[in-house]
């Protein structure tokens, strides 16, 4: 991440692997919610730790802190259960360009070029990306394709995580969108603040999936943001909220 900061994403995605380490693998990780509470140092290693809160006859808890120099920098709670059955349905995902119908971020300009090779996860906007241009219409939403560029070995908890790791990458977007906003816009300062999460079903994170966004407000220099993600098939598998710390300098 630019500045030297960790990608809140990969603390959440360890801090999902860590909880689940001490749970059965007979019961899956199905939500969680958690607070960046402070910037992660890259040039610094992580400590994890975990408390088992409650472990049920269906149902098990753990909350997860990451530490770093001592002090925590993101806090979690998530909740574990056992398979079971029961009614089910889900929102249809909408009728969008495949991701091989769409251009490569890659191929824009130089900036973008450069952050995004060196990404272990491959994009594809729908409109188009928000590295460069600005928006065409201020909209708050968009959709994304995206995998991770390698193939996933084929542990379910593997594919989890990386999911969680997916779920924080572009859905800030949303709200930018809405105020004609691009990564590149003069003083903009984005931070996630917190983030909830809901496993529906089993994925791959190394197959193409579309993670739908929409930000419903923004206000006090905080906007929210939704997120469902899909199967190229158009099966929904997680669902997610996050707030974000969105400020840009005033005008005039």
């Amino acid at each position: 991440m630019p500045y030297g900061r960790i990608y809140g994403g990969q603390v959440l995605a360890q801090s999902v692997v860590a909880a689940s380490r001490t749970v059965g693998e007979d019961r899956p990780i199905h939500s969680m919610h958690g607070y960046f509470l402070r910037p992660g140092n890259a040039a610094q290693g992580l400590t994890f730790s975990v408390d088992r809160l409650r472990d049920g006859r269906s149902f098990s808890a753990r909350r997860t802190q990451a530490f770093q120099d001592g002090v925590p920098i993101f806090s979690m709670i998530a909740s574990f259960q056992t398979q079971d059955d029961g009614v089910e349905h889900a929102v249809p995902a909408p009728g969008v360009p495949g991701p091989d119908d769409l251009p490569d971020p890659l191929a824009e300009g130089t900036s973008s070029r450069r952050r995004l090779r060196d990404s272990p996860i491959e994009l594809r906007h729908v409109p188009g990306s928000l590295y460069t241009d600005v928006p065409a219409e201020r909209q708050p939403h968009q959709a994304v394709w995206l995998r991770t560029r390698r193939e996933m070995p084929e542990d379910p908890l593997v594919h989890r995580a990386a999911l969680a790791y997916l779920s924080d990458m572009t859905i800030q977007e949303s709200i930018l969108r809405a105020h004609g906003l691009t990564w590149y816009s003069p003083g903009l300062n984005v931070a996630s603040l917190d983030h909830a999460m809901w496993w529906h079903r089993p994925a791959r994170a190394d197959e193409w999936l579309l993670y739908v966004q929409e930000s419903p407000t923004a206000r006090g220099g905080r906007g929210l943001a939704n997120g469902r993600i899909y199967t190229r098939d158009g099966l929904l598998v997680a669902s997610v909220a996050q707030e974000v710390m969105v400020r840009v300098p005033s005008e005039g």
